[in-house]
C-alpha cells in the first residue's frame, strides 16, 4: 500500500497540545485496522446452537454472547471517541490493540461461558477503539468513510460462513480468535502517528462517561428485561440531561444534542443498523426452514449476496458526493424498507439473498453518508466525540437486532 504524502488535519481542538500534521493513512490500512471487528461480530450467527449444546444452556442464554459483544462495542465506541479527543490517536490505537490481544487470548482458551463472555467483551472494547481511530483518520471524506464501511460489509458478510466453517473444521475457540487479524494493521497505522503526541487538554468527564455507560447498558438490557430496562433507561436519560446541563462541554457535548443534523444522522443510522443486523441473523434461519440446503450452502449464498452489497457500497460512496443530498436519505431509507418488506413478502428462497444485498447496501451506505453528515454537523474540536456518539447509534443496532431476532424466535 503506497504511502500518500498529503496530510490530514488533526482532529483535536484548537489551542490544545495538537498532534503534528501527519500523512494521510492509506484507506486500505484503515480497513485492515477496523473491518475484522465486523467479521468477529457476525461469526456467531450460525453457531449459537452449537455453543448452546457445548455449554449445556438454552439458546436465549448463549445469545448473551451477542448481547455482550454489542454492549461492549456500543459502550466502547463513544468512550474511545472521547479519549481520542482528550488523549489523541496514538494512545487510543495502542489501547485498542492491547484490549483486542487480551480478549482474543481469553476466547482462545475459555472453558466456561462467563470467561468467554469476558473475552468477547474485551475484543469488542478493543475493536471499538481501533474503529474510532480509523474513522478519525478517514478525514471526513465520504469516499474514505465508504471504503471503511464497505470493508465492514465485506468482512461482515464472511462472518457467519467463516464462523461455521472454522467451528466445523477446528473449534469455535478459533472462530472467535480470528479477530486477531486486526492487529496486523496496527504497526502500519502507527507509522503515521508521531510519538509523544497527546492531542488533548487532559481533562476527562468521568461522571458523564459513567452516566452514558449506564444508559447504554440499560438500552442493551431492554430486549432481555423490558420493564426494568425501560425504567433504567428513563433514569439514565434524566441523569445524562442533568450532567449535560451542568457540564455542557463534557463527555456528551450539549452542542451535539442540540444539532438537528447530528441527531437525524444518528437516528437514521440506528434504524438501518438494527434492521441490518436483524436480517443478518434472520435470513439464514429462514433459509434453513424453507429449504433443504446445508449450512455451508446457505452461508456461501449469504456471503455472495453481501459481498455484492459491499461492492455496491463502494460505488455508492464514489458517486454520493455528486448526488443531491436531498435524494440520498430517501434512497437509503427506501432500500432498507424494501429489504425489510422482502423478508415477509418474498415467495422465493433466493429472494432472501436479495434482501441481504439491499439491507447491507442501505446500512453500509448509510454509515458512510450519515457518518460524514454527523461529523460535519459538529464543531471541528468535537468531531472525535461526534464520531464516537454516531458510531454508538450504529453499534446499538448491532446489539438490538440479533437479540430481538433470537428472543422473538423463542
Amino acid at each position: 500500500m503506497a504511502t500518500l504524502t498529503r496530510t490530514a488535519p488533526s482532529p483535536v481542538r484548537a489551542g490544545s497540545r495538537a498532534e503534528p500534521a501527519r500523512a494521510l493513512v492509506p484507506a486500505g490500512w484503515l480497513v485492515v485496522l477496523s473491518a475484522p471487528l465486523a467479521l468477529s461480530a457476525n461469526s456467531p450467527a450460525m453457531i449459537l446452537p452449537t455453543l448452546a449444546g457445548d455449554f449445556g444452556v438454552s439458546l436465549a442464554t448463549v445469545s448473551w454472547l451477542v448481547s455482550a459483544f454489542g454492549w461492549a462495542m456500543a459502550l466502547g465506541t463513544p468512550l474511545m471517541g472521547g479519549l481520542v479527543r482528550r488523549r489523541g490517536i496514538r494512545p487510543v490505537l495502542l489501547t485498542g490493540a492491547a484490549l483486542t490481544a487480551l480478549g482474543t487470548a481469553l476466547v482462545a482458551v475459555a472453558p466456561w461461558l462467563p470467561l468467554l463472555l469476558a473475552g468477547r467483551a474485551l475484543q469488542a472494547f478493543g475493536g471499538s477503539a481501533l474503529v474510532a481511530v480509523a474513522m478519525n483518520l478517514a478525514g471526513g471524506s465520504t469516499r474514505r468513510m465508504g471504503t471503511i464501511a464497505a470493508g465492514f460489509g465485506f468482512l461482515g458478510a464472511t462472518g457467519p460462513l467463516v464462523g461455521s466453517t472454522v467451528t466445523a473444521a477446528a473449534s469455535w475457540h478459533l472462530a472467535f480468535a480470528i479477530q486477531a487479524v486486526t492487529l496486523v494493521g496496527v504497526p502500519f497505522v502507527l507509522r503515521y502517528t508521531p510519538k509523544g503526541a497527546t492531542g488533548g487538554d487532559g481533562r476527562f468527564d468521568a461522571v458523564g462517561a459513567a452516566v452514558l455507560a449506564v444508559l447504554v447498558t440499560a438500552l442493551v438490557a431492554v430486549p432481555h428485561y423490558p420493564l426494568p430496562g425501560a425504567v433504567a433507561v428513563l433514569i439514565a436519560v434524566v441523569l445524562l440531561g442533568l450532567r449535560v446541563r451542568r457540564v455542557p462541554d463534557g463527555f456528551v457535548p450539549a452542542t451535539l444534542l442540540r444539532s438537528p443534523a447530528f441527531l437525524a444522522a444518528s437516528g437514521m443510522t440506528l434504524l438501518l443498523s438494527t434492521s441490518y443486523f436483524a436480517m443478518l441473523f434472520t435470513v439464514p434461519r429462514l433459509l434453513a426452514e424453507k429449504t433443504s440446503w446445508s449450512a455451508g450452502t446457505i452461508g456461501a449464498g449469504q456471503m455472495a449476496a453481501m459481498i455484492t452489497g459491499s461492492v455496491l457500497v463502494f460505488g455508492l460512496a464514489a458517486v454520493a458526493p455528486r448526488l443531491p443530498q436531498r435524494l440520498l436519505t430517501p434512497l437509503l431509507l427506501g432500500l432498507g424498507g424494501l429489504a425489510l418488506a422482502g423478508v415477509f413478502l418474498s415467495p422465493w428462497a433466493l429472494g432472501l439473498f436479495a434482501v441481504s444485498t439491499l439491507s447491507l447496501l442501505a446500512n453500509s451506505g448509510g454509515q458512510a453518508v450519515f457518518g460524514v453528515r454527523a461529523m460535519r454537523a459538529a464543531p471541528v474540536e468535537k468531531r472525535p466525540v461526534a464520531i464516537g456518539l454516531f458510531n454508538l447509534a450504529f453499534q446499538l443496532g448491532g446489539a438490538f437486532g440479533p437479540t430481538l431476532v433470537v428472543l422473538l424466535a423463542n
